[in-house]
């Protein structure tokens, strides 16, 4: 066995004690879109700006965020992880010291955000790599239920600890948080393997050509300017003919042709997509309907969130057990009637909503978990990289394309029609209806989870009995 094969691989008791760190990692990641939520307010008072603009506080770092996952994750298919995955931490927090001390500057402000979501993005780009490529497929399964946890406990911390430091500190202060992150470097440098430049040249122009498309289709979401579009259709384009000519792709044709990761990547969108445009109306129509405070807003909405985060760690150990597609259809069930439960609860009794979103997260929890180990399971190994870097990519777009969509029909009426037995009030039959969307939505997730799981089982028999012949 050469050198390079051998440093591929960590040893079980490596394995074992990277695990916190990555974990640690992720939740560091995570918290950075949103931690900055409940200081927008703040920052907008300060340099005197719209709801607009303060919102790019938040935009620009999951835009960066989005295009640096799948950035590092083609990296990662090149150069060694352990080197990638520092290289990461420490963008991300010598972005956030610049921040923290050029924060009196709205563009210096906006623009080391970006940079903090670049660096952040690989984190949970080079943890799949990482899991992926190093751990068994009973670990990869446990390990995504426990990166579900972490993810799901940061997005429900984030909040509570931003508006704790806004009201206490100052939202500045809000920019050091990832310095904590510098800790676990020691450790990645000590345990994970260092593993030689693979074969191939990094695409830098088809890099760039990714970035413009997610960039323009993105900007275009939340501006809604048909400009952005055109620049990202064009983008696109010449990204299309550019990798069909290039001899080391930055995507390469053969990803996007495997029927069962393509599948698998529009029924993660899907779910996200319903899951996070869920996140976006809830908070308005508590503060709408119910006329509740945004602190009685995070008490409701706490519960879920921390309940996503206890049932990560129990959907991977499922998988193992269970299988993934018996864990992704409880997933989707659980979200349905989530989903259902707030249809039935709303202008009712707001703890009913606060029941409603611990089902709905748990089934977020089980979903997450068992599809991007399905995914993961249909690549390559000189595929993991950029292919689950895409993959997270598709998670981002769907956030986007869901909350851009919700915002624009609260806006018109011709939802404001009667559906429900119980509400009649026009801005009520709005929400009503746009929860009903989102139920039709997971529906389809789960009968195209249906036909992907049945192809997959064909497929995985098939190898089976020609690997025997």
């Amino acid at each position: 066995m050469s050198k390079s094969m051998t440093l591929s691989q960590p040893d079980e008791a490596d394995r074992r004690r990277i695990v916190p760190w990555l974990l640690y990692v992720i939740f560091f990641s995570v918290l950075n879109e949103t931690v900055f939520n409940v200081s927008t307010p703040s920052i907008s008072e300060q340099f005197h700006l719209l709801p607009s603009q303060v919102s790019w506080v938040v935009t620009v770092f999951i835009l960066f965020f989005g295009i640096g996952s799948i950035v590092f994750g083609k990296l990662s298919d090149l150069f060694s992880p352990k080197h990638l995955m520092v290289i990461g931490i420490a963008i991300y927090a010598a972005s956030s010291v610049l921040g923290f001390i050029f924060h009196d500057h709205y563009v210096t402000l906006i623009l080391f955000r970006a940079v903090q979501g670049l660096g952040a993005a690989a984190i949970p780009a080079i943890n799949n790599t990482i899991i992926t490529r190093y751990f068994t497929a009973t670990g990869r399964k446990k390990m995504f239920g426990l990166v579900t946890s972490a993810f799901s406990f940061g997005v429900a911390a984030g909040p509570v600890l931003g508006g704790y430091v806004t009201s206490h500190l100052h939202w500045a202060y809000l920019f050091l948080i990832p310095v904590f992150t510098l800790a676990a470097i020691p450790f990645f440098l000590k345990n994970l393997p260092a593993e030689e430049r693979k074969k191939g040249k990094f695409d830098l122009l088809g890099a760039v050509l990714v970035s413009l498309t997610v960039t323009g289709f993105m900007l275009f979401l939340t501006q809604l300017n048909p400009a952005y579009l055109v620049c990202s259709l064009a983008a696109g384009f010449w990204f299309t003919i550019h990798i069909r000519a290039h001899a080391y792709p930055f995507l390469q044709t053969t990803l996007l042709k495997n029927p069962l990761y393509r599948i698998g990547v529009i029924i993660g969108f899907l779910m996200f997509s319903a899951i996070m445009t869920m996140m976006f109306l809830l908070p308005l129509m508590l503060s709408q309907l119910y006329a509740l405070s945004a602190e009685t807003i995070g008490a409701v909405m706490f519960p879920g969130a921390i309940c996503a985060a206890l049932c990560g760690k129990i959907a991977g150990d499922l998988v193992v057990k269970k299988g993934a597609p018996y864990v992704t259809f409880t997933g989707l069930c659980l979200i349905a009637l989530g989903f259902a439960l707030i249809w039935l609860s709303i202008d009712q009794r707001v703890w009913w909503i606060a029941a409603a979103l611990v089902v709905m997260n748990m089934g977020y929890a089980f979903s997450q978990t068992s599809i991007t180990e399905s995914v993961s399971s249909t690549l390559r190994g000189d595929q993991i990289g950029i292919g689950m870097g895409l993959f997270s990519l598709g998670m981002f777009i769907a956030q986007a394309l869901g909350t851009a969509m919700a915002a624009k029909l609260l806006d018109v009426s011709f939802l404001a029609f009667p559906l429900h037995p119980f509400v009649t009030g026009k801005q009520s039959l709005v929400y009503v209806n746009l929860t009903l969307l989102m139920i039709l939505v997971i529906l389809c997730s789960s009968i195209m989870y249906f036909l992907f799981s049945r192809r997959a089982s064909q497929t995985s028999n098939l190898g089976a009995e020609s690997h025997g012949n």
